[in-house]
């Protein structure tokens, strides 16, 4: 089969590829029919991977039509229109059980957690994905969820509605999202459905603040975002801001701009091992703080509703679409942030 591959600092390349098979009575293969890159697809694709080892597929996005299954799958069969989360449960523990695949009690590393993180479990960029443990990892997609909003759901959706749930929004609010990519629109919108009066945005691109203020949300501007946040807020700051980037000065931001007794919830990938959280502010200024990995598993029945009433919109993040043969080019346009990039969905036909 076809597959974008990994091989370093910008280095992706599209090509053959071993089919993947079923090797387990529990697991399945799916044709993949759209794939999407993540913002944390970037981290690797800047050379900060969450693994040495090169020549890996990568990907943790996509829809898709199961095309085989072990003997032990009762939940799926071929032809069944499916939508893979992009955490991965072992379907035996505790916390699995309870939809918490993030905190899988039997993976030995967080590489056996995700797709396309490692070499370990092969992404999600490829005409077949292999899914162990079909019957936890696949769900079926209703048809009325179109695959641009069905990518979505995969990951940033959900990552985004677990750093909206974390923050404890609540009706009447006004809410901080820092990071305007495909996370941060969504937990825009989730704000919105849990009830916020208010969404401001930041974002570095001005592009993308525009985008966003057709959804609503009052973009942050001006060089000073602080002192911006401050006058927007009357003084006050935010009732609770989402961090959806993951850098250090975006986390430093959302600590100091949110509101006395505030509650800030970072959701965006840090790899700082020696962050400089600054201890006193948030005993001061008497903050919650949370941060985590979202377990899709746990997030999705919501998210899934919602947008089959049109509550919250995925498919709007969507920018653009790629063969998956130009996936190279894809990686390189997502890593510019030109050309109004939010969100690149690729197609493994061709």
């Amino acid at each position: 089969m076809k597959a974008l591959t990994y091989h370093g600092r910008h280095d992706i390349r599209y090509g053959e590829v071993p089919d993947p098979a079923v090797t387990g009575p529990a697991d399945a293969v799916v044709r993949v029919t759209a794939a999407g890159i993540c913002g944390s697809d970037l981290h690797i694709y800047g050379g900060n991977g969450f693994s040495p080892e090169l020549g890996y597929t990568p990907g943790h996005e996509c829809v898709g039509v199961v095309v085989d299954t072990g003997g032990r799958v009762t939940r799926f069969k071929p032809g069944d229109r499916v939508l893979v989360p992009a955490s991965v449960g072992c379907a035996q523990c505790a916390q699995c059980a309870a939809g918490f695949t993030a905190r899988c009690e039997r993976a030995e590393s967080s590489t056996e957690l995700c797709y396309g993180v490692s070499p370990k479990l092969p992404g999600t960029q490829a005409q077949l994905l292999a899914v162990p443990c079909a019957d936890v990892n696949l769900v079926h997609l209703p048809e009325d969820i179109s695959d641009e909003a069905a990518v979505v759901l995969t990951d940033n959706a959900p990552t985004a509605w677990y750093g909206c749930r974390r923050a404890r929004i609540q009706p009447g609010e006004t809410v901080l999202v820092v990071g305007l990519g495909p996370v941060g629109l969504m937990a825009a919108q989730s704000a919105f459905a849990m009830g916020a009066a208010r969404v401001l945005g930041v974002d570095l691109v001005a592009e993308r603040r525009a985008f966003a203020a057709g959804l609503g949300v009052e973009p942050v501007e001006g060089d000073d975002a602080r002192a911006a946040i401050r006058d927007m807020t009357a003084g006050r700051g935010p009732d609770a801001v989402v961090e959806a980037v993951g850098s250090d000065a975006t986390i430093q931001l959302a600590l100091k701009a949110v509101r006395q007794a505030g509650r800030v919830s970072v959701i965006g990938v840090s790899q700082n091992k020696a962050f400089p959280f600054h201890m006193y502010l948030a005993q001061v200024k008497e903050l919650e703080f949370a941060i985590g990995l979202c377990s899709v598993h746990y997030e999705l029945p919501p998210l899934i509703a919602l947008t089959r009433a049109g509550r919250i919109r995925p498919e709007v993040v969507v920018s653009h679409r790629f063969a998956l043969s130009e996936g190279p080019a894809a990686y390189e346009l997502f890593a510019s942030r030109s050309d109004g990039v939010r969100k690149i969905l690729l197609d493994p036909a061709g």
